[in-house]
Formats: C-alpha cells, sequence, structure tokens
C-alpha cells in the first residue's frame, strides 16, 4: 500500500505557473522621488506597484487620467446657474401673462418697463458670464 501512496500524484495546492517570475531587483528612493513615484502610481490607476513599475520599465502604454477639480466645479456652478435662468424665463412669461389679464394698459406697461430694465441687466450679466467662461477654457481647458 505504501507504494501506491507515492506513485499517485497529489492534486492538493496552488497549480505551478509555467514561467514563474524568480529574479527580483531592488532600488531605493529619496523623499521627492518617492513622492513623484507614488503621484505617477495614483495617475497611472493602477492596482498593484510591482505592474506599473513593469509597464513602466518595458515602455508600454500607460494610462493617466487627471481630473481638473476647479473645471469640475465651475461647470457645475454654470450648470445651476443656467438652470436658475431657465426658471427665471419661465417666471417671466408667466408675469407677462398675468400684466396683461388683470391690469390696466398704462400699468401694465410701466410694470414691463421695470421687467424690461431687469432683463438687460440680465443679458449684461450673461454676457459676462459668457466672456468669462470662454476665458476659463482658454486657460485651463486648452480650448483655442
Amino acid at each position: 500500500m505504501e507504494k501506491k501512496n507515492r506513485n499517485q500524484i497529489k492534486k492538493t495546492g496552488r497549480k505551478p505557473k509555467i514561467d514563474p517570475a524568480v529574479h527580483r531587483y531592488s532600488f531605493n528612493l529619496n523623499e521627492v522621488d518617492n513622492a513623484k513615484f507614488l503621484a505617477l502610481f495614483d495617475q497611472s490607476g493602477m492596482k498593484v506597484i510591482a505592474h506599473f513599475i513593469m509597464v513602466c520599465i518595458f515602455q508600454k502604454t500607460v494610462k493617466t487620467v487627471k481630473i481638473d477639480i476647479d473645471a469640475v466645479e465651475y461647470h457645475a456652478g454654470l450648470t445651476k446657474f443656467f438652470g436658475q435662468f431657465r426658471g427665471i424665463a419661465t417666471n417671466y412669461n408667466q408675469i407677462v401673462k398675468l400684466l396683461n389679464t388683470n391690469f390696466s394698459d398704462k400699468k401694465a406697461s410701466a410694470y414691463l418697463f421695470r421687467l424690461e430694465k431687469q432683463t438687460i441687466e440680465m443679458k449684461e450679466l450673461l454676457l459676462k458670464v459668457l466672456i468669462l467662461t470662454e476665458e476659463f477654457e482658454k486657460k485651463h481647458l486648452n480650448k483655442e
């Protein structure tokens, strides 16, 4: 019986690799170089530092994703701003209808004159926002 047990191949444990990585290398970095290395590793989006180093050494392409937080915040603010403009446009239409139906022509025209002044101010403000947006895109988003 002992001969049978010796000739049997045990099928437990991990399967051996065909080409195992047995050569190991070590290198040391100072604080500045380590900070640069970790920044590049974070930008790559890879999970394993060893894989990142292999990709860098053998010059395979490394994906880096850079997210400009300022641009994201600016875009979110603009989205809210233009949402408010849409709401104002809806209210504007409702006010004009109410003025025409509930007031005399003289009173309605007086209120419409005030409303027109406010609309001109809003138009100037919107033009300033558009100019600032173009400047922001040229500076931070490299759009020409």
